[in-house]
């Protein structure tokens, strides 16, 4: 937990590859499409607008469609995201609203995106702060841990 009192998911990964790599794979639409989905989702993105105060509108579908735990539907989240801020190679914050009926998911959870030097490449952390409490802790540590190991594929050599 923060000093907020709101709850607080954090990630990482060492990515073997260059913090501008990593970043153009945050900042470019099919990048994000392709990586950003946890296993067993599919993402399509709606709108795309990679500036502080834009954003982007993604839709992610569940392969198993008879699992029904989407957010949004039986069958998927649909989540609007704005840019905060975009520090090129060191930092992206975004905000993240689910759009769902259902108010354990409602409010705005603020994702801050970070990329530090490492060795071996580039560690990325993700904090996600004001969690629904809709998302479990474990669900969450298992799609942003998901998440990351596709960044990873994604963008490594």
């Amino acid at each position: 937990m923060g000093g907020t009192g709101q709850r607080v998911d954090r990630a990482s990964r060492i990515v073997r590859s260059s913090a501008e790599a990593v970043y153009a794979a945050m900042t470019e639409p099919e990048a994000l499409r392709t990586w950003l989905p946890p296993e067993g989702m599919t993402g399509r993105l709606d709108r795309f607008e990679p500036w502080p105060g834009g954003g982007f509108r993604m839709e992610l579908t569940y392969l198993d469609p008879g699992a029904g735990r989407g957010k949004s539907s039986e069958t998927g989240d649909v989540v609007e995201v704005e840019f905060v801020e975009l520090a090129p190679e060191e930092r992206i914050v975004q905000r993240a609203v689910f759009e769902s009926e259902d108010p354990a998911f409602a409010g705005t959870m603020t994702m801050t995106w970070s990329l530090d030097d490492h060795p071996e490449g580039t560690l990325v952390t993700v904090a996600a702060t004001g969690v629904p409490e809709g998302i479990s802790r474990a669900d969450h540590a298992a799609g942003l841990a998901s998440s990351l190991a596709n960044l990873s594929a994604y963008v490594e050599p």
